[in-house]
């Protein structure tokens, strides 16, 4: 099943209707994302690791070093409300609950209620395993939009291996029935390695997924977390321009695909920015820099001190933390590495990283 471009913008704007009906006031604000963009500002989703609690244990987890027993304050429900507060007053729309296994927190609902769905479209990070018709159907009710589910094989062994957790690839196949039977838009969240993007496993894998219906997000591999140092599952330049190739023939895309007219390339802080459950921002979710403390400061301060680094305020039209190698030797094995998480930025970046160093 080949799927067209013109086809996919046809999903999205479907997509925003439905939002415009269900959610008035989150679509409001998506509709400003374009003058927002042209004045500099951030239109960030936030990715937000409210607790690392997991039942699986990936070979890939890349917050393997945040999780465990730490000092420090860390995020409360009236906290919660509080990120939803300030994220509202910046235009912000779309927050992802993620941790860890969000669904095994024992306050997800109160999480989602403190969010407040009427404000947010709220997307749910999930492996499956506890998301059965009866989960999904109550996921729907309280006011979450999405569920982005972790999946990597049409091949049961292969995927319980890489989960590391026995029947997982099961509960993930009755996790994406669940979640379309209860009308909880879905996609595929799916890692995809130097030996596996040019592979018939990847194409066969997406050509069964599109043909229930659901689209493909493809996640580079990363060399952080458990696969700190892992350099040879990295992607290259040709690769990249090989999974664009596949975007214009299936439902599959990655974080640099444009959507609704939006190209921003690498989307740090631009489009995405991660919140640790001990408040610090990221940059993203592989990128494990500090940019400021929630619980210290102002979000609208730390993302404005984000932009103003040229790789996350600049058009960047490749993956830093995927691809770039020059990137990744110079600022994550060499100030990264080795160092508690997540490093402030001034342990990583200098006053020449800096836009304004560059105009003056």
């Amino acid at each position: 099943m080949s799927i067209q471009q013109g086809q996919l913008k046809l999903d999205e704007t479907n997509k925003r209707n439905l939002l415009k009906k269900e959610k008035p006031y989150v679509y409001e604000k998506i509709m400003k994302f374009d003058e927002k963009v042209k004045k500099g500002e951030s239109i960030a989703i936030l990715q937000f690791q409210y607790d690392y609690t997991c039942n699986f244990a990936c070979q890939h987890c890349s917050v393997k070093k945040f999780q465990g027993k730490k000092k420090g304050r860390f995020f409360t429900i009236s906290d919660v409300k509080e990120l939803s507060r300030q994220a509202d007053e910046m235009g912000l729309a779309h927050i992802v609950i993620t941790g860890g296994e969000p669904l095994v927190f024992p306050d997800f609902d109160d999480i989602v209620k403190a969010i407040d769905p009427e404000k947010f479209y709220i997307t749910s990070d999930t492996n499956g395993w506890f998301l059965d018709a009866e989960r999904a159907k109550h996921l729907k009710s309280i006011g979450v939009n999405k569920v982005q589910l972790s999946l990597d094989s049409l091949s049961a062994d292969d995927h319980n291996g890489f989960r590391r957790k026995a029947d997982s690839h099961e509960r993930a196949i009755r996790a994406i029935d669940a979640a379309l039977n209860a009308g909880l838009n879905i996609i595929i969240q799916t890692v995809v390695s130097k030996q596996r993007v040019r592979s018939q496993e990847f194409i066969d894998f997406v050509k069964f997924l599109n043909g229930k219906g659901v689209g493909v997000f493809v996640t580079y591999a990363k060399p952080v977390g458990s696969w700190e140092g892992n350099f040879d599952v990295l992607v290259n330049r040709d690769d990249m321009d090989y999974m664009r190739k596949l975007e214009k023939k299936y439902n599959v895309f990655t974080h640099l695909t444009p959507s609704y007219g939006l190209d921003l390339g690498c989307i740090a802080v631009k489009r995405m920015v991660s919140i640790t459950k001990y408040g610090d921002v990221m940059p993203c979710p592989y990128i494990h820099v500090s940019l400021g403390n929630f619980f210290e400061e102002p979000l609208k301060d730390i993302i404005r001190r984000g932009l103003k680094l040229k790789y996350f305020g600049k058009y960047v039209d490749t993956c830093l933390i995927a691809e770039d190698r020059e990137f990744i030797n110079d600022y994550v094995v060499n100030r990264i590495y080795g160092k508690p998480l997540p490093v402030p930025y001034s342990e990583v970046f200098t006053s020449k990283d800096f836009i304004d160093s560059e105009e003056s």
